[in-house]
């Protein structure tokens, strides 16, 4: 046979051997390009894991390279992992796809600014790096805000960062958190969501929900504090690593980038 390399052939063996069996999932390998597919051969051998990232691949028209940095970054360990209390505050099935649209952790390697960063840092950076931002959470998110103002009884309160979700059509909340979670911050989210549902949500939008992001989580205490919260909340750790996939290192930005990012944000805002 001409014009098919000796690697090549190779991997449609694997490739015909490994799916034959399957019909389902063979018609869904046939929408992938063939690139695709050999990474998924070399790089997921859990069939499982496998299918999630065909499926995703397919649904979210992943490039090869976003392809491969999901797979490093072992998105289909934190897809639909974080602690929620959506079942019993959201109807189905918008409570489903609400849980499954939160990962835990979430991973923010492309910060780059090291593991003890506070807070306004890491909510700086994100800002800065919204593309790498927006895809780390997901299909859907719109950026509404930073800081975003609320005035409540006229005094003024300030969100971390404010989203829309075109999906789950509602705000979405997320606040912050450079230490372990305590459950006061559930409490004051809950305030949140009261305030944005009344001042910004219109009437044909799904409730708010709320995300909180900590640097980590006792879960037993997660679960006890949210169980009797009135809004839907939803609680992960983040990730603020310089353990990068070598895939993505050379698109990064360096630490002299991102300070001098911060440095620009920061200037904007006196």
């Amino acid at each position: 046979m001409k014009g098919f390399s000796t690697r090549n052939l190779k991997y449609m063996r694997q490739f015909a051997g490994e799916y034959q069996d399957i019909e389902f999932v063979q018609q869904l390998v046939a929408q992938l390009p063939w690139g695709h597919n050999v990474f998924l051969m070399d790089l997921v051998r859990d069939k499982e894991a496998r299918l999630f990232y065909i499926k995703e691949a397919i649904e979210h028209g992943w490039s090869r390279n976003i392809m491969v940095m999901q797979i490093e970054l072992g998105l289909h360990k934190r897809q639909g992992k974080a602690i929620t209390n959506f079942k019993e505050k959201l109807p189905s099935p918008q409570s489903d796809l609400a849980h499954y649209t939160l990962k835990d952790p979430y991973i923010f390697d492309f910060l780059s600014i090291g593991k003890d960063a506070h807070e306004r840092e890491v909510e700086k950076g994100l800002v800065g790096h919204m593309e790498k931002f927006l895809l780390e959470l997901g299909e859907g998110f719109a950026f509404v805000g930073r800081q975003f103002h609320l005035d409540v009884g006229d005094e003024d309160f300030f969100v971390d960062l404010l989203f829309y979700h075109l999906k789950l059509r509602c705000f979405i909340v997320i606040e912050l958190k450079d230490n372990k979670f305590k459950p006061e911050y559930a409490g004051k989210m809950n305030f949140y969501l009261s305030a944005v549902d009344d001042l910004l949500k219109h009437e044909t939008d799904q409730p708010s929900i709320g995300l909180i992001l900590c640097k980590s989580k006792n879960d037993v205490l997660a679960k006890y504090t949210l169980k009797d919260m009135t809004k839907p909340i939803g609680l992960a750790e983040y990730r603020v690593t310089e353990n990068l996939p070598e895939s993505i290192k050379t698109a990064l930005p360096t630490i002299e980038e991102l300070e001098a990012e911060l440095s620009k944000v920061s200037d904007q805002e006196k």
